[in-house]
C-alpha cells in the first residue's frame, strides 16, 4: 500500500499493512533542509522540499502545509511579527479587531485573499506534484476559536465570551468564512485532508465550547467534507472537558495531546473515532531512547485500539534526535492495523 492508500484505510475503517505514522513536523522538517524556519513559513517551494525530504527519510506517510501564521488571518490584515528562525507571533496589542466596531468595518472587504494564501495553496500544489499518489498531501485551516484569537487578541476574546456574547458568535462566523474559503482552495489545489487548529479552544470549559466553539468547528468540518476532502482536528493542551463533544463533530482523525490519557479519550469519543497520538513530544520523544518510545506506543496502542495513527501529542521538537523520530514510524511498520501485534 502506498502511504495516502494506509491512511485513508485506517480512516475509513478497513484493513492496511500496517499502522499509519503521521507526526506533525515544522521546525524540524526545516532544520532537516537546513534552512531558517522563517524561510520555510514563508516560500512555498523550501517547505515542499523540507517535508518531502522529512517524510523521505523517516518514512512518513504524509506530507503537510501545517504552520505559522495562519495565512487566512494574516491576508485578513492581522499583524505577524516574523523571527528569522523561530516561529512567528501575532501582535495582539495591534490586533486587527482590536475595537469591537471593526469587526463591521472587516466583514465589507470581501473574499479573503493575498501573499500568504496564495503561498500556502502553491505549496499544495507543489506537494501534489512532487509526491503524487504515494502519500497523503495535508492542507491546514484554523479553527473559530483560534482564528478569532489571531484577529481579536487571545485575551481580549476570553473576556468577550462573558461581556459580548453577541459580539463574539459575530465574530466567530467573521473567522469561520475565511477558514472555509482557506480550506476550499487548498482542496481545489489538491489537498487530501484539511488540518484544523484550534488550540485555543482547550482554554474555555464546557459550556462556552457547546455554545461558542463547537458550532463553528461542526460547520468547518461539514464544509471540507462536502468537497470530499478528509478533516484532521489538532487541538494543542488539555481537551478532557470537551472530548464527547469533539467526538460528535464527527472528524476523521483526533490528535490527543499528551496531557489527555488516550484511554479516556477512546472511552469518551466511541470505538470508530480514529485518534493519534499522545506521546509528549518533549519528555517521551525528544528525551526517549528507541526502547523506551517502542514501549510506550506499544502501551498507547493498547489504549487506543484500532482505530489509531501513529504521531506524537503535538509538533516533534526540532532537536529530536533522528533515531527517535524513526523509533515512531519503525513501530508502525511493524505493527498491523486491528490487533497491534508484530507483524
Amino acid at each position: 500500500m502506498t502511504g495516502r492508500e494506509r491512511i485513508l484505510a485506517v480512516l475509513a475503517g478497513q484493513k492496511a499493512d500496517h499502522l499509519p505514522s503521521m507526526p506533525i513536523t515544522m521546525m524540524f522538517a526545516a532544520d532537516v533542509l537546513g534552512v531558517k524556519y522563517e524561510r520555510y513559513a514563508r516560500d512555498y517551494k523550501v517547505m515542499a522540499d523540507a517535508q518531502v525530504k522529512t517524510a523521505e527519510m523517516f518514512g512518513f506517510d504524509h506530507v503537510s502545509t501545517i504552520g505559522p501564521p495562519p495565512p487566512e488571518t494574516a491576508d485578513q490584515g492581522a499583524k505577524v511579527e516574523w523571527y528569522e528562525d523561530q516561529p512567528p507571533s501575532m501582535m495582539e496589542a495591534e490586533a486587527l479587531i482590536e475595537d469591537r466596531s471593526a469587526l463591521g468595518r472587516e466583514k465589507t472587504r470581501g473574499p479573503i485573499s493575498g501573499e500568504r494564501i496564495e503561498n500556502r495553496v502553491r505549496g499544495i500544489e507543489l506537494l501534489r506534484q512532487r509526491v503524487g499518489r504515494e502519500l497523503l498531501v495535508e492542507g491546514w485551516a484554523s479553527g473559530p476559536c483560534a482564528a478569532a484569537a489571531d484577529l481579536r487578541g487571545l485575551n481580549r476574546l476570553m473576556t468577550d465570551f462573558h461581556d459580548d456574547p453577541e459580539f463574539v458568535h459575530d465574530l466567530f462566523d467573521f473567522a469561520l468564512e475565511g477558514a472555509i474559503r482557506f480550506a476550499t482552495v487548498q482542496i481545489e489545489a489538491g489537498a487530501d485532508s484539511i488540518g484544523i487548529g484550534d488550540a485555543a479552544a482547550s482554554l474555555v470549559g464546557p459550556r462556552i465550547y457547546r455554545e461558542f466553539v463547537w458550532p463553528g468547528e461542526k460547520k468547518l468540518v461539514d464544509a471540507i467534507h462536502a468537497q470530499g476532502a478528509k478533516v484532521r482536528l489538532h487541538i494543542c493542551g488539555n481537551t478532557r472537558r470537551i472530548l464527547e463533544d469533539i467526538g460528535r463533530l464527527g472528524c476523521d482523525l483526533v490528535d490527543i495531546d499528551f496531557l489527555v490519557p488516550l484511554e479516556e479519550a477512546r472511552a469518551r469519543m466511541g470505538p470508530a473515532q480514529t485518534l493519534s497520538g499522545n506521546l509528549d513530544p518533549v519528555r517521551e520523544v525528544r528525551n526517549g531512547t528507541p526502547e523506551t518510545i517502542a514501549r510506550t506506543l506499544e502501551a498507547r496502542r493498547e489504549a487506543a485500539g484500532a482505530q489509531w495513527i501513529v504521531a506524537a501529542g503535538c509538533e516533534i521538537v526540532r532537536d529530536t534526535r533522528y533515531e527517535n523520530v524513526r523509533a515512531l514510524t519503525g513501530f508502525a511498520k511493524a505493527h498491523t492495523v486491528g490487533t497491534g501485534a508484530p507483524i
